[in-house]
């Protein structure tokens, strides 16, 4: 589930809406499709179960109208019996007019086959029409002759049979078979009446209903025998299944069931008398006529409906988000340094208080940018004074002292090298006010500086300079090496009682340029030099500027990824290196 979950926030993240007129228009397709969805899977429910209730409405109607015509047809199967019951009970009966009876009975429904009246010992007392009796045909062994026998007051309808009263007519004939008893000098007499009603009358009832084109009726008697079925052979071939015992167990209704993968209206209604149920079977699909043309209705209405919302949720958004393209446009102008720029006032509340307030702000930002500019120009000249502050009055009046010294003492030579590194020493210190100088005047300057310290200091240190060929003529900041070697003569090795030494040397490293100040002096301890470069803490030699100066203008020139990198240990020397870009 984690992972599932997981994988669909990347694809959200992956393939999620960046612009604002893509959101709005998403968002609201998305809200007005879901409404659409609703709307028209609640019509579509609405008018499937209307329609399904319309269709198992008019089912049953047809249904009710084929029982109130079997109820018809069987009620007069009970008017006959009745007839011929009263008639041998009544007490003017006689023998001779039994016959009669039966014909005019018969001349009343043409439907009846046959009336038979037999008597207990299963003898034909009387019937119509006469024939030839069929000898082969015991009534006495007939299930209902056993039943009526034990119980004359019963009836029993016998589903469609082949009747076998006479040998030459065998017709399909539903049968009601009923007991009457009367009495014979106080002796009560059993007379049995079978009515046949020509069981094709049944079948046109049925036939004649139409339940669409594939719908039909069926009856079942009491016990789930099939009384009537259209496709009869088929279901006693085994090639067709009813669902009759649900249709046996119901209540008289109409029930929606699902049979053999098909939807299916089921009508129940009883038959009087008879105990049968006669049964409608209408299939949903063929009953709901209009349920295909409603789909189509509702698929195209639904299509319409996404084609003009998308379209509509498109111009919405449009309208909504183009001042606050035009905005990001202005914006993106500031971003790449154009501050002569401003976002015209128009639109709604917001867009206007937007607009404005974006106005205001690039006004401000224009004002702060010329300010900080100015700072930054003051902050470079103090820096630039603080630096050349290093070279301090002790530095110049010890040089002075030392020039005299030597001239007091006819060196002229010497006083001639100091008074000429001196010289060179400020020029390129002062460089006509420019803070970007070439390398090599950036190494003539420390060269200058070590000339005039070692002579000072009585040859206690010997230097060297080397410079990669080719990085003569690239720009540097101006004063970054005199800080690092005058740290290097006064921490490093004027503490020594042996010589110093100190290496300078310039070459490339990749798109960038190191400078690299080695002295074989005492060293820094490592508390102190963790504290070094730290804007926080005070630098450890006197100058107060120095190394965190240095570092300080090369970040702020070039970036933070550039700066002083210092590497010591005590009693070995320190190394400095420093990186500026190419």
């Amino acid at each position: 589930m984690k992972r599932i979950l997981s994988f669909f926030k990347r694809l959200y993240f992956r393939f999620r809406p960046s612009s604002i007129q893509s959101v709005i228009t998403l968002s609201f397709t998305g809200v007005m499709l879901l409404a659409m969805l609703i709307v028209s899977v609640s019509l579509y429910h609405l008018f499937s179960d209307s329609a399904e209730q319309n269709a198992a409405l008019s089912t049953q109607q047809i249904v009710d109208q084929v029982g109130r015509n079997l109820n018809s047809y069987i009620e007069g199967m009970m008017e006959i019996s009745d007839i011929i019951r009263s008639s041998l009970k009544s007490d003017t009966y006689q023998k001779d007019d039994l016959p009669y009876i039966l014909n005019v009975t018969k001349k009343i429904r043409k439907d009846i086959v046959t009336v038979v009246v037999y008597s207990q010992r299963g003898n034909v007392i009387a019937s119509n029409p006469r024939g030839v009796y069929n000898k082969n045909y015991e009534v006495t062994q007939q299930d209902w002759f056993i039943t009526l026998m034990n119980n004359p007051v019963d009836y029993i309808f016998l589903s469609p049979h082949v009747q076998r009263i006479f040998e030459d007519s065998h017709p399909w004939v539903v049968s009601l078979c009923r007991a009457a008893t009367y009495y014979e000098n106080e002796k009560p007499v059993i007379f049995f009446t079978v009515v046949d009603m020509n069981f094709r009358t049944i079948e046109q009832m049925c036939n004649n209903v139409s339940l669409g084109k594939r719908g039909y009726i069926y009856i079942i008697d009491r016990s789930g025998n099939m009384v009537y079925h259209p496709q009869q052979q088929m279901i006693y071939a085994g090639l067709k299944t009813e669902n009759t015992m649900d249709a046996l167990t119901r209540e008289p209704g109409t029930y929606f069931e699902d049979f053999n993968g098909e939807r299916r209206v089921m009508t129940i209604k009883n038959v009087s008398y008879s105990g049968w149920k006669i049964v409608g079977i209408s299939y949903v699909d063929e009953l709901v006529t209009n349920k295909k043309y409603f789909n189509r209705f509702i698929i195209f209405i639904s299509l319409f409906g996404i084609v003009f919302e998308i379209l509509a949720s498109m111009f919405i958004s449009y309208k909504i988000s183009q001042p606050i393209k035009r905005l990001e446009r202005q914006m993106k102008k500031l971003e790449k340094g154009d501050f002569n720029i401003s976002v015209e006032e128009k639109g709604e509340d917001e867009v206007r208080q937007l607009s404005r307030a974006f106005n205001m702000m690039v006004a401000k930002i224009k004002m702060l940018m010329d300010q900080i500019i100015t700072e930054q120009e003051e902050k470079r000249k103090s820096e630039l004074k603080a630096l050349q502050a290093q070279i301090n009055p002790h530095f110049l009046y010890n040089t002075l002292d030392s020039i005299i010294w030597m001239n007091e003492n006819q060196n002229y030579e010497g006083v001639t090298v100091m008074v000429a590194a001196l010289a060179k020493l400020f020029r390129i210190s002062l460089s006509r006010g420019h803070e970007i100088i070439c390398i090599a005047d950036e190494v003539e300057h420390a060269r200058n500086y070590l000339t005039i310290q070692k002579i000072r200091y009585k040859d206690k240190f010997d230097y060297t300079i080397e410079m990669e060929p080719g990085l003569e003529s690239e720009r540097t900041l101006k004063l970054i090496l005199q800080p690092i070697i005058e740290n290097a003569i006064y921490h490093g090795i004027s503490p020594l009682n042996e010589k110093g030494i100190i290496k300078i040397s310039v070459k490339s490293e990749g798109k960038n340029i190191l400078f690299q100040v080695s002295d074989n002096g005492y060293g820094i301890e490592p508390e102190i030099l963790k504290e070094l470069l730290n804007q926080e803490s005070k630098s450890y030699h006197s100058g107060g500027v120095g190394l965190k100066n240095v570092n300080e203008r090369i970040k702020l020139f070039h970036g933070e990824e550039y700066g002083i990198e210092i590497i010591s240990e005590i009693d070995v020397g320190t190394t400095v290196n420093i990186r500026i870009p190419r």
